[in-house]
């Protein structure tokens, strides 16, 4: 296995103590999804301008990058950049694009020596051709890595990925290729631009507002999630160990009854509760 490291530093003995006691503890997420969020007010706290915290935001990116894959986790999606963003300041934006296209620049090469497979989900047309090139050429030379496939959801929408599902089943009916009433979640879920990827088991918001933004709508259904007050600058390997121990701590039941307890044990536990 390769040594792993997207920056200078090495791994520290304490570290590599944590990563070892949650794999003892229990279920690494295979996958795990995260809504950066708070880059502007964590700038606006420190005095400094909103990209200020985007760049600052990229460090967090590394670092937590670094640690899924030490930990063995198999996805990480990343919501860099929602449909909804082009909204912002054109100063802002163009800002975002500049860096976007630099950040690929230095980081490409070190997550192609590390095993690690970047992918896109979204609109990649809308954005600007430098940024474009930039995303085909990382995509390009990571693609047969297997560590971990990071992908980074850009001009993305949960609204829009259900809706290019529908127009690609429509398509199959209007050529007659497709009964309707074979339509089915698994159907859906095929045409949606994750269709290769397991569902995230855990989701993470930073900023601490309690919402999901748009993000993966479908693919949400079942997701654990995590809530953090922490801006996205601040969100580093320690904040995502303390996500992931939350995680081991539940009982993922997906609508169905406790794990190890049949449907008469249920209703004798409910019964109990009653009489108290």
């Amino acid at each position: 296995m390769k040594k792993f490291t997207l920056t200078n530093t090495v791994q520290s003995k304490e570290d590599q103590e944590k990563q070892l006691n949650l794999k003892k503890a229990g279920e690494i997420p295979e996958h795990i999804a995260i809504i950066m969020d708070g880059n502007g007010r964590w700038a606006k706290s420190k005095g400094s301008i909103r990209l200020h915290g985007h760049k600052v935001g990229v460090d967090s990116v590394r670092d937590i990058t670094e640690s899924c894959a030490q930990l063995g986790v198999k996805y990480l999606t990343l919501y860099a950049f929602s449909t909804e963003n082009w909204g912002r300041p054109s100063a802002e934006v163009r800002g975002l694009m500049r860096l976007l296209v630099s950040s690929l620049r230095k980081e490409a090469e070190n997550l192609h020596k590390n095993d690690i497979k970047m992918v896109t989900i979204g609109q990649m047309e809308k954005f600007p051709k430098d940024c474009q090139k930039e995303l085909q050429e990382a995509i390009d030379l990571t693609k047969d890595n297997t560590r971990l496939q990071l992908c980074l959801a850009l001009s993305y929408s949960g609204r829009w990925d259900i809706t290019e599902a529908v127009k690609k089943i429509a398509e199959h009916v209007k050529e007659g290729r497709l009964d309707p009433a074979l339509i089915n979640d698994q159907m859906i879920a095929e045409h949606l631009s994750t269709a290769d990827v397991p569902d995230p088991d855990l989701i993470i918001r930073t900023s601490g507002e309690y919402r999901i933004s748009n993000f993966l709508l479908w693919q949400l259904a079942y997701s654990e999630l995590y809530i953090t007050k922490q801006f996205w600058p601040d969100f580093r390997r320690d904040e995502l160990y303390e996500a992931i121990e939350s995680y081991q701590s539940r009982d993922r039941r997906f609508g169905k009854i406790n794990n190890g307890e049949d449907e008469k044990g249920l209703s004798t536990r409910l019964l109990k509760n009653k009489k108290k």
